[in-house]
């Protein structure tokens, strides 16, 4: 493991037990020294995120094998994250229902906002092959219009020919019978 990666590791383990601390704090508190606290909690809550993104910049320059291992200790470092996030929007919104709205509401976005460039990739990827997909079937759909178009006029021309040939059939069958009779 790089030592960078263990120096922003400690740093964060540390501003995350201040962060908790502060938060059991500042459930006590109300009023104005309840936003400086709030604001204080925020500006330690910014700071850890930075210290994440570091985080994950250093593990993604390491080889494979430790890779792996650090990337998972970055997803559980983003969860505790967002737990305080969570623990913050409870406190200061003072509707805990509210702070645990929100708080789900945010955790279901930070998932979305995690997902891998892998998974991105192979949705577009998905997404492109329903769209040739799509076309496919308009121009199958086009043809098949236009092949109901042709056959229905063939089926008039036939038509046509035959009254023609019955009109044909009939006038010398008449002329026939004209003849025997005449």
């Amino acid at each position: 493991m790089s030592e960078v990666f263990e120096g922003y590791e400690r740093q964060y383990c540390e501003a995350s037990a201040s962060l908790t601390r502060k938060c059991t704090a500042a459930a006590a508190l109300e009023g104005e020294k309840l936003k400086q606290k709030a604001a204080e909690i925020k500006s330690g809550i910014d700071g850890a995120e930075a210290l994440i993104r570091k985080m994950d910049l250093e593990a993604r320059n390491l080889q494979p094998s430790i890779r792996a291992g650090l990337l998972a200790k970055i997803r559980e470092y983003k969860s505790d994250l967002n737990n305080l996030k969570g623990a913050l929007k409870r406190i200061t919104s003072g509707n805990a229902q509210q702070g645990a709205r929100e708080e789900l509401l945010e955790s279901g976005m930070a998932d979305a906002l995690g997902v891998s460039a892998d998974q991105r990739s192979r949705l577009l990827r998905a997404t492109e092959r329903q769209n040739q997909t799509t076309d496919r079937l308009r121009d199958s759909h086009r043809t098949m219009l236009e092949t109901e178009d042709l056959g229905v006029s063939i089926l008039h021309d036939l038509s046509q020919q035959r009254q023609s040939l019955l009109r044909a059939h009939n006038v010398e069958d008449h002329w026939r019978y004209g003849e025997e009779n005449g």
